[in-house]
């Protein structure tokens, strides 16, 4: 089988494209987008065309959704598999989701669930997986020096938020928006399982937002849905701003943390900043070496398992994660991974396990055998392609 890729440098598509190649099949790359994010639509069509033209692909795919990916092979009549693997993807929102050459995966059943009705033939759920081919190789080549080096108490890998957070631009007021989306956000950090963002945000409240802050702008053909524009690009990425940079605290006065971000750390001085990790070589390493790995799943995730999880899976770490209501339809809690739902559970939970190292190290492998058995990413594209009527 001939696969068309589109790239824009998702840390997903080298272990898509190594499976795709394992299978047997040949894989053919547009990569401009790589180097070039202010890449035109214009000139994303005409890579797209041009490349169909050359050659017949029985699939185009690509990681995310691009409209203008979908609409070039509407035209050609070429199935075009995307696989959502974040939070929120904006394009959705667009009328090219309603394309029937379109094979969309959403790894979120609460976003499956909103988007699904646009394209009930072509729109389908599918959690995430990890590429155990490549993960195990790498953790099986790790050092002396690299012990020394990832060995951790408790590890974070990941962004801090603050410089993805565009509700910061609402400056510090008096005013009853100001004070009432404010209580809205603390209400949300205290509440695991359930995003209530959406439901908070009143005509009156949308209305008086996007004068005060440069707001999303929709494209012509899409569903203007500025109510969930704000619920997961402003609310929900100051949540996650907070409730990382909270915990993140909480945890580094009580234990040794060692933390892995881009993002500025001053306001967490007692971490150890490590700076950031290489994700293909080095990710997994510190995930196998350290004995707890924390993650935070952002916000406009409302109810799935985010890649970090597998992540940490694939490489035999131990994960201590918020909990998500997905989580126990995989995972056996205690069993195969462990949950926290408040700043307390969460503190209490590393200290008892940094004590229990034997019942550690044993979530820590049923979650990784389990995991491989069960959810690999090469069994997810394999159900991929099932799900999306095409040969395999």
């Amino acid at each position: 089988m001939n696969v068309l890729c589109y790239r824009y440098n998702s840390i997903c598509e080298p272990d898509i494209i190594d499976l795709f190649t394992g299978m047997g099949h040949t894989v053919h790359e547009i990569t401009e987008e790589m180097a070039d994010k202010d890449i035109s639509p214009r000139r994303c069509m005409e890579l797209v065309s041009e490349a169909l033209k050359r050659k017949r692909f029985d699939m185009v795919f690509s990681i995310n959704f691009f409209p203008v990916v979908s609409e070039v092979c509407n035209i050609f009549k070429t199935p075009y598999f995307c696989w959502i693997v974040d939070s929120p993807v904006m394009e959705l929102y667009s009328h090219s989701i309603r394309n029937r050459w379109n094979r969309i995966f959403l790894f979120d059943y609460a976003m499956y669930e909103e988007f699904a009705p646009e394209n009930p033939e072509n729109i389908f759920y599918l959690p995430l997986g990890a590429n155990y081919a490549r993960v195990d190789a790498v953790t099986a080549s790790i050092t002396e020096e690299e012990k020394k080096r990832f060995s951790a108490d408790v590890s974070f890998v990941g962004s801090l938020y603050t410089e993805k957070c565009p509700y910061n631009r609402l400056k510090d007021d008096e005013t009853y928006l100001k004070g009432y989306l404010d209580g809205v956000i603390e209400a949300q950090l205290k509440v695991y399982g359930y995003n209530f963002l959406e439901e908070c945000i009143t005509d009156t409240i949308l209305a008086d937002f996007k004068q005060r802050v440069p707001f999303y702008r929709f494209p012509e053909r899409a569903n203007r849905n500025e109510r969930a524009a704000m619920a997961h690009l402003y609310l929900g990425n100051k949540v996650t701003e907070q409730e990382r940079l909270r915990l993140l605290a909480a945890v580094s006065e009580r234990y040794a943390l060692d933390l892995y971000t881009g993002s500025d750390t001053s306001a967490l001085p007692l971490a150890s900043c490590r700076g950031l990790a290489r994700t293909m070589t080095e990710m997994p390493k510190i995930f196998r070496l350290s004995k707890i790995n924390l993650n935070f799943t952002s916000k406009p995730i409302r109810t799935g398992l985010p890649l970090r999880i597998w992540d940490i899976l694939g490489a035999g770490g131990f994960v201590l994660t918020n909990y998500q209501t997905e989580i126990p339809e995989y995972f056996e809690i205690g069993r195969e991974i462990e949950t926290f739902a408040s700043e307390a559970e969460l503190l209490d939970k590393i200290g008892y396990y940094l004590e229990h190292e034997t019942e550690r190290r044993e979530i820590a492998r049923n979650g990784y055998e389990k995991a491989k058995a069960h959810y690999s990413l090469k069994l997810r594209l394999r159900q991929m392609m099932e799900k999306g009527n095409m040969v395999f």
